[in-house]
């Protein structure tokens, strides 16, 4: 009703657009374990990203059901950024709830991981792909009953001994490590945003191996 009285009158010499039409919506997960103690480890990467995203974008995040969540409107996009309070093993069950209450096709969900399997710092985006033994990743695919989805694995390469991987993925990062981060974590937001903005497959050429 109120877009035929602006039409009748003259307000709008445009053509009305629906929500749908002007604004996307994405959910944007980074997986982590919370609490204090797990902030500043490897495997909580996922976590740190977002916490740029959100530092950087002047937004806040919120707890709520199964998480903390934050709302990045960009260029008519709408990014929800999800921080699991499930702990990793369990990070699927709130990516599922998230998805299902927001309405987000699976198409628009991107989870951000640590990788070992990467030189620290590299950035590999994937459209599927097996969990590589990553419990949030397993998961993940476990609830949503699919490996297709987006994922952003973040390099932290696998410079420990025989035995000490989780030692290693849970511990924090080394000083030459926290010296590279801030270039790596404005990339990896910069990635985060064309994801939404540009889609995969462009953000894949542009991104991956950087």
């Amino acid at each position: 009703m109120y877009s035929f009285i602006k039409k009748w009158f003259g307000f709008s010499n445009k053509v009305e657009l629906t929500e749908e039409d002007t604004m996307k919506k994405f959910l944007i997960v980074g997986l982590g374990n919370i609490g204090e103690k797990y902030a500043n480890t490897r495997h909580n990467i996922g976590f740190k990203i977002l916490d740029y995203l959100a530092e950087n974008n002047d937004i806040t995040f919120e707890t709520v059901k199964l998480g903390d969540v934050a709302t990045l409107k960009i260029k008519g996009r709408t990014l929800i950024l999800l921080k699991p309070s499930t702990f990793m093993n369990l990070s699927g069950k709130s990516i599922k709830y998230w998805l299902e209450k927001e309405k987000i096709p699976l198409e628009n969900l991107l989870v951000v991981t640590d990788d070992l399997n990467l030189p620290f710092g590299s950035l590999r985006l994937k459209t599927k792909g097996s969990d590589g033994g990553h419990n949030g990743l397993k998961d993940t695919q476990d609830k949503l009953q699919t490996v297709k989805y987006n994922r952003f694995r973040f390099g932290i390469s696998d410079e420990f001994s025989q035995g000490r991987q989780v030692d290693y993925v849970l511990g924090e990062w080394t000083d030459d490590e926290n010296a590279q981060l801030k270039e790596r974590l404005k990339i990896s937001a910069d990635l985060v945003k064309s994801f939404a903005l540009a889609g995969v497959n462009t953000t894949m050429n542009q991104f991956n191996g950087k």
